[in-house]
């Protein structure tokens, strides 16, 4: 099998899958703009959130570092900034701009809506004019950053699905792909299992650290019964119990012999180098997705056994299930079948190559379920109540 795709080389050495040109708001008083500026022009993409005023803190260092993540994306090639004011406004700019990329910024404060969705769409048109002309370039998939999430998950995930996430991993690690997985929730009741997991004694302790603050938030809040949360109601129709049966199952997704170098804060960009890495995230599909792009994965894999469709707007989400149920009354939505793990049709290395080879199909251009259905799931993380 050819371990290489065609990508997009960016301006930073970074390679992408995609070549949007989109229309990014630094505010929830931004979208009206943004849309109308997607709407003008033909070939870009807006992504309008409810978030972006009167956050403080590390809550506002979040939004800056997700939508500065999300300009800076590789399957990004021009972003379109736009503001309700300057100096926030360029704030973005500076940050995406940072990666040599094409990026301009408009303010509404002073102009109004019609001149900065006129002024922003000539902008746009001039992007995508430019990133038509962009070419792919063959690579090898160790320049392939690849996230991974499970959603919906039920019996058929951990004993299927996820293990063959897992043997991707474990390929992908030994040839030196960048990956990372998340979903702090998600690990209780592995939280140890998962630490040993750790490339090191130091990152253990961090990861360790990040998963009790989260528990520590859970009781800060007055409960200790995260009841119909964790586990979903569609978890316990699908035969989960209990988040620690939840847990192990989704540990499967990191596979057998790698481990994880660092544990990143949300929308935090990995520093140290390929490797497998944690995110400290949530365990929502959406929000999940949206801060692992921010930090410049270009592939999501999304093992489901009941059916989750969540997409996103710039990063292509391959979506797998050994679930018969949901593979027969949920085709549209599945990229790879690997019920024939359950029937002992297929042998685990072998599901693994399968999804290489739609991960790699995926990556030179291949559209996904979630794309060609238009799931375009941006959700912004907030950590606390607004000022």
């Amino acid at each position: 099998m050819s371990k290489s795709f065609w990508g997009y080389r960016r301006e930073n050495g970074r390679v992408g899958v995609r070549n949007h040109v989109i229309v990014l708001p630094l505010d929830d008083l931004s979208n009206a703009a943004a849309e109308a500026v997607a709407n003008n022009i033909k070939g870009t993409l807006a992504l309008p959130h409810h978030y972006g005023r009167l956050q403080f803190g590390a809550d506002l260092e979040l939004h800056f570092r997700t939508l500065i993540g999300t300009g800076s994306n590789p399957n990004v090639a021009a972003v379109v900034v736009i503001g309700i004011e300057p100096g926030w406004t360029g704030r973005v700019v500076d940050g995406i701009a940072k990666t040599g990329k094409p990026v301009v910024g408009f303010s509404i404060e002073g102009n109004g809506d019609i001149a900065t969705i006129a002024a922003a769409s000539r902008a746009a048109k001039d992007f995508v004019h430019w990133a038509s002309e962009t070419r792919r370039e063959e690579t090898h998939i160790r320049e392939l950053w690849v996230s991974v999430k499970c959603g919906e998950s039920d019996t058929t995930s951990g004993l299927a699905s996820n293990p063959t996430v897992g043997n991707f991993i474990d390929k992908a690690d030994a040839w030196g792909a960048t990956t990372c997985f998340g979903e702090t929730s998600e690990l209780t009741g592995a939280e140890k299992v998962c630490a040993n997991r750790a490339a090191t004694p130091q990152v253990a302790e961090k990861f360790l650290k990040t998963w009790t603050a989260y528990n520590d938030f859970i009781l800060a809040n007055k409960t200790n019964d995260l009841s119909e949360s964790q586990p979903t109601k569609g978890n316990i129709e699908g035969g989960l119990s209990t988040i620690e049966e939840k847990a192990f199952g989704n540990l499967q997704k990191i596979g057998k012999k790698a481990r994880f170098i660092d544990v990143l804060e949300p929308a935090e960009a990995p520093a140290k180098g390929a490797g497998l890495y944690f995110m400290d995230t949530s365990s929502a599909a959406a929000e999940c997705v949206t801060l692992q792009a921010a930090a410049g994965f270009a592939v999501h894999l999304f093992p489901t056994g009941q059916g989750n469709v969540i997409g996103n707007p710039i990063v292509p989400v391959v979506k797998l299930s050994a679930n018969p149920r949901t593979v027969r009354t949920m085709s549209e939505h599945i990229d790879l079948d690997v019920t024939g793990l359950l029937r002992r049709e297929l042998t685990l290395d072998e599901a693994g190559e399968r999804l290489i080879d739609i991960t790699l199909r995926t990556a030179d251009g291949r559209l996904t379920a979630a794309e060609v259905l238009g799931h375009r799931e941006f959700v912004m993380t907030k950590l606390y109540r607004s000022a």
